[in-house]
């Protein structure tokens, strides 16, 4: 097994069997696996075990030498991590080029930030959300946390050097340390809005340091190598006992806690840190029992190859998933995903990662050139690169099947008219809300309305097999085709519906034309980014107007979380009403389900709150939506009209 190239550091099994729970539950929550809807504070874990390594590092070149050689230290990192990332980098425009060179020309300002290393502070710019973003995802969308660990690797050694040449004890740098994390923590509690995108203190360097910096003072507190020291006898239980705890707590906060948990960024964030330190401390001791568990060969194996398992997952999920999945978790596609992922790092480690850090490619130059004959130093040359070549062009093969099955389901049945009037992609027309670069799900479907709750959906299969002539894209103003049929009682059977008043967003603009066909008299009122805690100011105008009618619809979810409050908020805004219909949603985005599981428990506890189950009407089919998963394509704003006209009737 590979070990560090750093010869007066002694290797740690279990700290690379830490990286591969973190690198792991990464994966489960980009690929939307069940259990792992906290799989993103896997990159916490990773921030606090870099703080820790970094400076243990920096604390044993001191050490040895009898200072800090910034230099060294900086070519070290440089030579770790810049290779594959390049290649990665490199590889995924390639690709993009040749397939999607529209796609590519979106995310360049990602992929020069990326290089940069200030990606993080570009997504903040730009108002980038790394959970409430539309259209297809960023390649480059996970490359921020690198960001923020190479702006760190670049300023804290240089605080470590002058703070241990003119301070000298180590514990007054920990505390300096501490310091500096408890003000980054405070940042993140202060800057954090209870209901809104936390994409700003999630993103942002100075509100994510405080992971880096406990993990700092640990390693200041606590080094490797004088750690048995430090911690003897039965110490050494205690602080087994300390890290399975630790690691207790962040399996358990990867299983249940969300992204949206309202106590994740006050302090959350904080616990895990804490957590995770206490296990570094556990598998860095050389006695300890978690370290050999952590330490043994699976998780090694996974740990070596995180970082190149990091910087491929992101792209193969990106590229290979289907905009629009209406059927829940698609395994199948899942183990075609994993499996190029593990295949790319293993080529990055082989032939980049390994031979560069280990200084490798220098030997076998040199070897070659002292090996006797010419053709046997051309034969050693050529033997990696052939098999290097085969690889990947078996992934290659590999890659292309799996990304042209998304394109095939992606793909609309006609072209979508940008907002330039240009035929074009997703992205150019004018639905897409924000710069793609976010996370993004595979779409799970988790239906709402358990026994007991007010919910109603409409049979299966309410609308037709065929698109309606004069098709228009998502986000504009369809008219039906004057052979549609405006719902099942006919043109001339229509229920009146006056009296009933719909509020929602861009959504609903489509299911408008139908809606006012089949219920004529409804009054809509829909709006492109509107968000449910918009909603009671428009009501309050509509009631100061007279226009709000006694039973209301609400379509409003599709653009982002809300809190159980703001419904509460917007429900007693209407407690005059004498119905009010909540509509869930179907939206391929990790808030989803916590939008849905909000409006149910709303319709439990209120008597005049109906739910209808959009979500569950709209199950495996993709044929309702155009690629952006989102926005309804005639047959889909139909057969939503449908729901609505069927629920008003009942």
């Amino acid at each position: 097994m590979p070990k560090p190239s750093h010869r007066n550091y002694r290797y740690i099994p279990g700290l690379d069997g830490l990286r591969a729970v973190a690198v792991l539950a990464v994966i489960a929550y980009h690929f939307g696996l069940p259990g792992a809807q906290g799989g993103f504070l896997g990159v916490e874990m990773f921030f606090v075990l870099s703080g820790y390594l970094i400076t243990d590092i920096l604390i044993n070149d001191r050490q040895t030498h009898g200072r800090i050689r910034l230099a060294d230290f900086w070519l070290r990192r440089a030579r770790r991590l810049l290779p594959a990332m390049l290649t990665m980098l490199a590889a995924v425009s390639l690709w993009l080029l040749f397939t999607d060179g529209h796609r590519l020309s979106l995310h360049a300002g990602d992929l020069a930030s990326a290089l940069l290393y200030v990606n993080n502070w570009w997504l903040v710019y730009h108002d980038v959300s790394y959970f409430e973003s539309f259209g297809p995802p960023s390649p480059f969308g996970h490359l921020w946390s690198l960001a923020v660990e190479e702006q760190f690797y670049v300023i804290w050694p240089l605080v470590v050097a002058l703070a241990l040449k003119f301070v000298k004890r180590r514990g007054a740098v920990a505390a300096v340390a501490l310091a500096g994390a408890l003000l980054s923590a405070l940042a993140m509690g202060l800057l954090y809005v209870p209901g809104a995108d936390p994409s700003r203190v999630y993103y942002g360097t100075d509100t994510r340091s405080f992971g880096m910096l406990i993990g700092a003072a640990a390693a200041l507190l606590l080094p490797s190598a004088k750690l048995p020291e430090i911690v003897r006898g039965r110490g050494v239980a205690g602080l087994d006992a300390a890290g399975i705890a630790g690691l207790a707590v962040a399996l358990v906060m990867i299983w249940r806690v969300g992204e949206y948990d309202a106590s994740l960024y006050p302090g959350g964030f904080l616990l895990l840190a804490a957590a995770t330190v206490g296990v570094i401390a556990a598998v860095a001791h050389p006695d300890g029992r978690l370290g050999r568990l952590l330490g043994a060969r699976p998780l090694r194996w996974i740990g070596v190859r995180s970082y190149g398992i990091y910087l491929w997952h992101y792209p193969v999920f990106a590229l290979t998933s289907p905009s629009v999945h209406t059927g829940g978790t698609d395994y199948g596609l899942m183990a075609l995903q994993l499996a190029l992922t593990f295949g790319l790092a293993v080529l990055s480690w082989r032939f980049v990662e390994e031979p560069i850090r280990s200084g490798a490619w220098r030997r076998r130059r040199a070897a070659a050139a002292v090996s006797g004959t010419p053709e046997v130093a051309k034969a050693r040359r050529r033997k990696p690169i052939a098999v290097g070549f085969g690889s990947a062009l078996l992934l290659g093969v590999m890659f292309a099947s799996v990304s042209g099955n998304a394109v095939e389901v992606a793909a609309p049945q006609t072209g979508i008219a940008g907002s330039n009037g240009q035929q074009g992609t997703p992205e150019k027309a004018e639905y897409a809300h924000s710069v793609p670069g976010g996370s993004a799900s595979g779409g799970s479907t988790k239906p709402a309305g358990p026994s007991g709750t007010n919910l109603a959906a409409p049979s299966a299969g309410t609308a037709p097999a065929g698109e309606p002539s004069g098709q228009t894209g998502p986000g504009s103003e369809p008219s039906p085709s004057p052979s549609a049929s405006p719902g099942a009682d006919g043109p001339n059977n229509a229920v009146s519906g006056e009296g009933i008043t719909v509020i929602g967003d861009s959504v609903i603009l489509a299911v408008q034309p139908f809606l006012e066909e089949m219920l004529p008299g409804i009054r809509v009122d829909g709006l492109k980014g509107r968000q449910l805690y918009d909603a009671p100011e428009l009501i309050e105008e509509m009631k100061e107007a007279g226009t709000l009618g006694s039973r209301v619809v609400i379509e409003l979810g599709t653009n982002g979380l809300f809190s159980e409050k703001q419904l509460d908020r917007l429900l007693d805004s209407l407690d005059e009403a004498e119905q009010i219909l909540l509509i869930n949603t179907r939206v391929p985005r990790k808030w989803q389900d916590n939008v849905n599981a909000t409006l149910e428990k709303a319709a439990e506890s209120r008597d005049n709150v109906i739910l209808l189950d959009w979500n569950a009407a709209s199950r495996n089919r993709d044929d309702y939506f155009y690629p952006d998963g989102v926005h309804l394509k005639p047959d889909g704003a139909k057969a939503y009209a449908e729901l609505v006209s069927e629920s008003v009737k009942s």
